[in-house]
This record gives structure tokens, C-alpha cells and sequence, in this order.
């Protein structure tokens, strides 16, 4: 199954969820695509704590070969650059995922 997830939140516990069921999914065989929208996009000045390792669950993530974008137009408005961690996605590729995705998920 083709796995779409739009985050867009910056709460931790909604972060690490997103990337709990992710990795879950990953490892099952599934492919996994997350796109980071609003708040989202912030997910790495989410400082890791002892409840919610945030960093460690997005390189487990990607290690696995999850996808992971962030909103272009979501981080200019925050003055942000694109992200170390995920290259930028536009609503084209927004849609473009919707599209081709068995199941859409919305976290925040």
C-alpha cells in the first residue's frame, strides 16, 4: 500500500505519532510519503525529549526509506530555507501524492 501523511503540526507528541506509524508501515512493506505543511514544517526545531525523540524517529524514517517533504511556500512564511532533513514540495506535488496514494492520513 502507497501511504500518504500530511503533517501539520509542531507538537511533539504529534510528530512522534506521525513517525511511529510511518516507521510501523515502512517496515511492514508499505511505502510511506510525508508531506510537512503548516506548523509542520518545523519538525526539526522540535527539540527531542525524554518522551519524544523526534530526530531519532526521522533518521529511522528515512533510513527505511520513508519520503518526506516540506511545504515550500509553509516555510517562507516562516522565513525558513529548505530544511536539512527533506527537500521542498509544492501543492502540485502535493496533489500529485494524494493522487497516487491508496490511503491519505492527516496528523495536527
Amino acid at each position: 500500500m502507497k501511504l500518504g501523511i500530511i503533517l501539520q503540526s509542531n507538537n511533539p507528541e504529534h510528530i512522534w505519532n506521525t513517525l511511529r506509524l510511518g516507521i510501523t508501515a515502512l517496515k511492514t512493506g508499505h511505502s510511506v510519503q510525508i508531506s510537512l505543511m503548516s506548523e509542520g514544517v518545523e519538525i526539526e526545531d522540535i527539540h527531542d525529549t525524554e518522551q519524544f525523540d523526534i530526530s531519532k524517529k526521522l533518521q529511522e524514517f528515512k533510513d527505511l526509506k520513508g519520503f518526506v517533504a516540506a511545504c515550500e511556500t509553509c516555510l517562507k512564511i516562516r522565513l525558513k530555507s529548505e530544511s536539512k532533513v527533506c527537500p521542498v514540495t509544492t501543492m502540485s506535488d502535493l496533489v500529485k501524492m494524494i493522487e497516487e496514494s491508496d490511503k491519505v492520513l492527516v496528523f495536527g
